[in-house]
């Protein structure tokens, strides 16, 4: 993502332009854009007039609107998705408006890529004038990649901040492709240090072959299979960008797969497959599931590791595994759940936060600094700082339990400090009532 101008006051308040670049940058804008923000960008509108013939003529114009934001809608596969009638109620009574006064509309960004993309829709409130549109009214902007948009906040918090560099960062590009292969089945993924997409899911039939009868149709169902796995891969990975293409399944399937693939790709005469550089690429790892949630076992492997140890969701996989194995043996040194990770903060003994973004996007501001305040907290006390990504599959599973985890950096009793903290609480009532 680039950003083309940025101006942020000493109090945190201020504007940032940014052009979206790729798909990735859409999930950065979801994280940055938040209820109340007022966002600007170029659209497309059609617009009523009456001609001098008392005629109805519809055109369409071109325009930027700034609205202010009610709500966000991200979409990694990019099926866009209508205008949110509840969005435009909620609107409309945060605005005072009838039912009959409110204008649901939608502006598709000029030009852009559309169709297969990542697609973010921001819904609200026009906020500053337009000749084309009222103050006020109710609108829908498609923000799509290379289309510049401006974000003004009353506040750009710690981790706005930290997510403005990680988005303007080349080094954090790193993208992989993974397929995740079945019995007929594959998972085409493509994975970069803030998503991980299901680009095409493939499921053929494979009749099974019996004793005694043609294994003609198992053989063509197959060799259908593999025709599509082909096609995929060649047409949604985009290869010479590719750091590192995974084939992943249970079984010897990959083995198979990986054949076919170099095979067709010399048949077909496929001069970016058949490269040397692009057969370095493709590396072959045991799963023990043909589903993408294999994908954190796969990330996890030491040949993928060695690879992708400097990625950020490398490195999330290997916190969470860690977390995962300190509950297991010490799970007084390993805590979880909002209520109980601020107290551990509390006492200085967090070694590694791990913390979902879902929590940073939460409608609540004070919710939201509360957050903020624990991340600058633990890392004012030395500890490490881990915001995982809800797209991917360490980031699912870290919501799984509440999107908040700590590693301590001593062992530390829940219970007793919840007494502790009960104890506290009683003699602060008693001081507070006390002449």
């Amino acid at each position: 993502m680039k950003i083309t101008s940025k101006h942020i006051e000493k109090d945190g308040s201020g504007r940032v332009t940014l052009v979206p670049e790729e798909d990735e940058d859409m999930y950065h804008l979801y994280n940055l854009i938040e209820q109340g923000d007022k966002v600007r960008a170029a659209a497309v509108r059609r617009v009523q007039s009456e001609s001098s013939t008392g005629s109805i003529e519809s055109h369409r114009v071109r325009l930027n609107l700034t609205i202010q934001v009610v709500k966000t809608t991200f979409d990694a596969t990019g099926s866009s998705a209508p205008p949110d009638p509840s969005a435009a109620a909620a609107a409309a009574a945060a605005g005072g408006a009838s039912a009959q006064e409110e204008e649901v509309s939608r502006a598709a960004a000029v030009g852009g890529t559309g169709g297969d993309g990542a697609t973010l829709q921001v819904a609200g409130r026009v906020v500053e004038e337009n000749p084309h549109v009222k103050m006020g009214a109710y609108h829908t902007l498609d923000l799509e990649v290379n289309r510049a948009l401006t974000i003004t906040k009353e506040s750009w918090d710690a981790v706005h901040l930290e997510r403005l560099g990680e988005s303007t960062d080349a080094s954090q590009r790193a993208e992989v492709g993974a397929v995740v292969l079945g019995d007929g089945t594959a998972a085409v993924c493509l994975l970069t240090g803030h998503m991980t997409v299901v680009r095409q899911r493939i499921d053929v039939p494979i009749p099974r072959k019996r004793k005694g009868l043609p294994s003609s149709s198992a053989d063509k169902a197959t060799a259908r299979f593999y025709v599509q796995v082909y096609n995929a891969v060649v047409k949604l990975l985009q290869l010479p960008a590719l750091r590192l293409i995974i084939l992943a399944s249970p079984g010897f399937i990959r083995d198979s797969v990986m054949d076919f693939l170099f095979e067709e790709a010399t048949r077909r005469g496929d001069k970016i497959l058949i490269g040397g550089e692009a057969r370095r690429k493709f590396l072959k790892i045991h799963c023990s599931s043909p589903h993408v949630h294999s994908l954190m076992e796969v990330l996890r492997s030491p040949e993928v590791n060695a690879q992708l140890k400097d990625t950020k969701f490398a490195r999330e996989g290997q916190l969470l595994e860690r977390f995962m194995k300190q509950l297991a043996s010490d799970e007084l040194r390993a805590w979880y759940g909002e209520k109980h990770v601020l107290l551990a903060a509390s006492r200085g003994a967090i070694g590694v936060l791990l913390i979902s973004d879902g929590l940073f996007r939460a409608a609540d501001p004070t919710r939201r600094k509360k957050f903020v305040d624990l991340v600058e907290e633990v890392r004012a006390q030395g500890g490490e700082v881990a915001i995982f990504s809800s797209m991917h599959e360490s980031g699912k599973q870290l919501n799984s339990l509440t999107g908040i985890a700590a590693i301590l950096t001593y062992p530390l009793d829940i219970e007793v400090v919840e007494e502790e903290e009960a104890e506290e609480a009683a003699r602060q009532k008693v001081e507070d009532v006390t002449p």
